[in-house]
């Protein structure tokens, strides 16, 4: 079957306003246990864009970490070209595809580091070839084949063999804090529903509004 002629027609119940949470966290987290249970793979994933010093979008998947009332947190080398891109220009756009439900969330806003601690926290908790990864790989930066990888592995092994591994300096968390959160559901005939929480500045309150498809 051709792209052009690929179709998903989608049946589900829609959402309706009555349904949503006055507060989008707690919406995207009904949502994300709701996905989880369904067995969607990597339902924590997001796609996450950022714009470069030449005003140009750029997206990848990463894994958030922690969701919760300051935001979207997740971890890379600060050196990468998303922190790089993020320290030029401090803000971020990021969408959980949960494609098996038919549903999709929007999330729009800044972007600051995270403490030393929680990244320190964060660090520890991950296994032990993946905190050694983090100092073995120059993320974002050109090598010449996989074998430089593997040299630096082995090397890092050696270095911290028989003690615990630390972070990197270079290695930790970002949180986006939205301004603007989308839940999108999918209709029959195209016609999904959308609504978005846009966070009043004055009140610091969320309005809710339905959009059209």
């Amino acid at each position: 079957m051709s792209v052009r002629d690929r179709r998903v027609q989608y049946e589900t119940a829609g959402l309706e306003l009555k349904d949503l949470k006055a507060d989008p966290i707690v919406q995207w987290h009904a949502w994300y246990e709701q996905a989880e249970s369904a067995g969607v793979a990597e339902p924590n994933a997001m796609t996450v864009a950022t714009v470069d010093q030449f005003s140009a979008p750029d997206s990848r998947v990463v894994l958030a970490r922690a969701v919760d009332a300051r935001g979207f947190v997740f971890y890379t080398n600060y050196d990468s070209a998303k922190s790089r891109q993020i320290l030029v220009n401090p803000v971020a756009s990021a969408v959980f595809a949960w494609l098996d439900l038919h549903r999709q969330v929007r999330v729009r806003g800044t972007v600051q580091r995270i403490s030393e601690v929680e990244s320190n926290e964060y660090f520890a908790s991950r296994p032990r070839e993946s905190q050694i990864g983090a100092w073995a790989s120059p993320q974002s930066q050109p090598i010449a084949d996989r074998t430089v990888l593997e040299k630096r592995m082995n090397e890092f092994r050696a270095k911290f063999e028989d003690q615990d591994v630390p972070r990197p300096a270079s290695w930790g968390g970002w949180c986006l804090t939205p301004n603007a959160v989308e839940f999108w559901q999918g209709r029959p005939s195209r016609l999904h529903d959308r609504f978005v929480y846009t966070l009043d500045a004055t009140t610091n309150k969320w309005q809710i509004q339905r959009l059209a498809p």
